[in-house]
């Protein structure tokens, strides 16, 4: 049975300027799910990354009721905990109610949000072809750069006229190609969905 396990954690402050600071969150998919091009992934993004996919996702799926997202409030204190997790348990919850819109799993946005660091121009490019690579290439040439086991790469050269570069998956028989590790994911059971 086919699952999709998305956790959002490990809230970090990041520095812009001296001036400015956000709150960006680690995303981690583990998944059996046909739709990814990847089986496990992981990602940093920001609140306001969150908001233009929402966005996207909504004037792409005009009929399908999109989950909100948690409120921006002008009270939100980076230095509060109880704030940040409460915004992160939010922004997983959105993404958990999404990954089960069959329709909004189709959205190359959504795949190249959650298995990508591109940013949202450079996703709206890859999206609408003007870029060199395809939104495959991106997810795969991301998790080439994030992978923890050089040899894995070699492996693959080998492989490569033996298999399909699309519909790789992390159940390859190369040993765990977690590409999450660099960004510091800690491993996680899978947990038991329906």
């Amino acid at each position: 049975q086919e699952f999709v396990t998305v956790l959002v954690r490990d809230p970090r402050t990041q520095k812009e300027d001296s001036w400015h600071s956000y709150i960006d969150y680690e995303i981690f998919i583990h998944t059996n799910s046909m739709c990814f091009t990847r089986k496990t992934s992981c990602v940093r993004r920001r609140f306001r990354e969150f908001v233009w996919l929402r966005q996207r996702l909504q004037s792409n799926a005009v009929l399908v009721q999109l989950p909100e997202l948690p409120s921006k409030t002008p009270f939100f204190n980076m230095n509060n905990p109880h704030h940040v997790d409460h915004r992160r348990q939010g922004l997983q919850e959105f993404l958990e109610k999404i990954l089960q819109d069959a329709l909004l799993l189709s959205d190359s946005r959504l795949h190249l949000f959650l298995q990508t660091q591109l940013s949202p121009e450079d996703m709206e490019a890859c999206v609408s072809g003007q870029t060199k690579y395809s939104v495959a290439d991106a997810i795969h040439n991301f998790a080439s750069l994030n992978r923890r086991f050089p040899v894995e790469d070699e492996e693959r050269k080998k492989g490569k006229n033996d298999a399909d570069s699309d519909s790789e998956s992390s159940s390859s028989g190369l040993g765990p190609s977690d590409d999450s590790v660099s960004c510091g994911c800690k491993a996680s059971p899978a947990s038991e969905e329906s």
